[in-house]
Parts: C-alpha cells; sequence; structure tokens
C-alpha cells in the first residue's frame, strides 16, 4: 500500500513531515535573530534605571537642602519692622522664637504665591503681614502647610458661593465672607480685615489665625476641630475636654451669653476650633481660665505658652 495520497491539493505524509521540519527551524532562527538580546540590553536599562534614580534623589535632596537653608534665613531688618508693625502680636513673642519666625516666614513666602483680587495690588506689607501671622500658628511645631500654595486677597469682604444639602435637595446660595479656607488651598482673606485683626491683638478676631487653623484642621485629612495631635497627645486627652467645652459654648451662645470664645464658635466643632485658635494667641490668659483644659491641649499642641508673654 502506497503512503502517499495522489489526490490534486492533498499533501503526503512525507511532504507533511518536511514543512514541520521547516517551520520549527525558522521559528528557531527568528527567536534567535530577531529577539532581543537581553544580555546586551539589560545593562543599559540598569544604567538607565539609575540615572532615574539619581535625578529623582537630587531633586529631592535638593529641595530639602533649600528648604533647610530657608528655614534658617533671617529676615532683613526693613522686613522685620514691617512685620512688627503690620502684626503688633509678634512684638511679644519671645526672643527665641523670633529667629524661628523668620525661617518660616522666609519657607513660606518662598511657597505661597499670593493674587490680589477685583483690582487689589499686592504689596509687600501684604504678603509679611500674612505669612507672619499664619506662620505664628507653626513657629514652635513641625507642624506645615504643606500643600498651600496660593493666597488669593481681596480689597474687602467677598461673595462666596456655598451648597448645602438636605436630603435629595441641594441649595446654593451666596455668602459674604471675609475669609475662607478650602482643603489643599486656596486660603482667601480680605485685606481690610487682615489689617484690622492684626492691628488689634487683644480682642479675640483675628481672620488669618482663623482660616490657618483651618488649614491645620484640614492636615488630619478631615476638617473636623481634630487636627493632627503632637506626640505627647493622645484622641482622648483632646477629645474629651474639647466636647465638653464645646456644649457649654454652645449652651451659652443659646442663651445669649458672651464668653472668651466667639459665638460663631458654637457653628460646628471645625469653627470652635479656629476661634479657639484666636482665642489662644491673643486671649490666652482668659482662655486659660476659663477652659484651662482645652488652653493645655492648645499648648502641647502648638508648644507654646502665649499666656506668658509679655
Amino acid at each position: 500500500m502506497s503512503l502517499r495520497k495522489s489526490s490534486r491539493g492533498q499533501r503526503t505524509e512525507e511532504e507533511t513531515q518536511d514543512s514541520a521540519v521547516a517551520l520549527s527551524s525558522a521559528t528557531i532562527y527568528a527567536i534567535r535573530y530577531t529577539s532581543p538580546d537581553w544580555t546586551a540590553v539589560m545593562p543599559i536599562f540598569l544604567i538607565l534605571m539609575v540615572i532615574v534614580a539619581g535625578a529623582v534623589g537630587a531633586f529631592f535632596w535638593l529641595k530639602r537642602h533649600k528648604r533647610a537653608q530657608l528655614l534658617t534665613t533671617a529676615l532683613p531688618e526693613r522686613q522685620r519692622r514691617i512685620v512688627k508693625q503690620q502684626v503688633p502680636l509678634i512684638r511679644r513673642l519671645p526672643g527665641d522664637l523670633q529667629a524661628r519666625l523668620d525661617g518660616k516666614i522666609s519657607l513660606f513666602l518662598d511657597q505661597v504665591e499670593f493674587l490680589g483680587c477685583n483690582g487689589l495690588e499686592v504689596t509687600e506689607e501684604m504678603r509679611l503681614s500674612i505669612a507672619a501671622q499664619a506662620c505664628l500658628l507653626v513657629v514652635n511645631s513641625d507642624s506645615w502647610y504643606d500643600h498651600l500654595r496660593t493666597i488669593l486677597i481681596y480689597p474687602g469682604a467677598f461673595k462666596s458661593r456655598q451648597a448645602q444639602r438636605s436630603g435629595y435637595v441641594l441649595t446654593e446660595r451666596e455668602t459674604i465672607r471675609t475669609g475662607e479656607s478650602w482643603a489643599r488651598g486656596p486660603v482667601v482673606l480680605s485685606w481690610k480685615h487682615t489689617r484690622w485683626g492684626a492691628s488689634n491683638d487683644h480682642d479675640g478676631h483675628n481672620v488669618v489665625l482663623h482660616e490657618f487653623a483651618h488649614q491645620l484642621d484640614d492636615l488630619s485629612g478631615h476638617t473636623d476641630g481634630i487636627p493632627v495631635l503632637s506626640k505627647e497627645q493622645s484622641f482622648a486627652g483632646w477629645a474629651v475636654p474639647f466636647s465638653e467645652a464645646y456644649e457649654r459654648h454652645v449652651q451659652h451662645v443659646r442663651h445669649g451669653r458672651r464668653t472668651v470664645i466667639d459665638a460663631y464658635g458654637a457653628e460646628g466643632p471645625e469653627e470652635f476650633f479656629a476661634v479657639l485658635v484666636e482665642a489662644f494667641f491673643e486671649r490666652p490668659a482668659e482662655l486659660k481660665h476659663a477652659e484651662p483644659a482645652v488652653y493645655e491641649q492648645l499648648s502641647i499642641l502648638f508648644q507654646l505658652e502665649p499666656s506668658t508673654w509679655a
């Protein structure tokens, strides 16, 4: 019996075997001569990886180096005079904290862009005043406004749209504000109220301290009156005195009783924290007398004791 099939269009068994051998040879040739030679490519790949890693490392090293330099940079005497003129509260700051404040201000001015709105021209006095007040909150701690890049300054109070949800109903209303803090920036300020709040450093009302308290609060991921606490603090140690003080404050406001704490703090825990920060820096002795446990927690948080400042 013949193994070949002579029908037209059909291959014999021998022809099929020959084709398979040829195909296998072609495949081996293609793999051997057309695939990348990884032994040659790998060194190039590793060199590129080293270059990229080095560039990234150099970038972060330069960034840390620049930050360290700025934190040790003293303000020129002319700028120090402007700061003390614009922000009288700074005059009470202990001498050992003055140099630290200079460095924080230098870093702040390098990081943040100030933009004037409604035709306002931003001046050096404006930048130094706002930077000094913002940096007062972090002058003696490791906290920093990591995400802040922009501050918008209006000549006076400005309009802001606020969305409110009630069930499935979303309403939007327009309000007049003197300051506004957005998560991860920007901060929006009225220069008129910024200047007024800074010039009167004993009334417990300061829009810059208020809005930057919100910025610190937001570093925890939620603006809820519980900022990132220091290593010496515990959640319970913070939450208990604050919640108790907040409930007392709400009752005072409902009954029309005025205290050292601004009535606006009754709007919610986040606003309560912000107005407490205002009182802590501008009316520290009164706050310490009225709410000693809260004052103690703020003192630990900021690593400051403003009630002792002359």
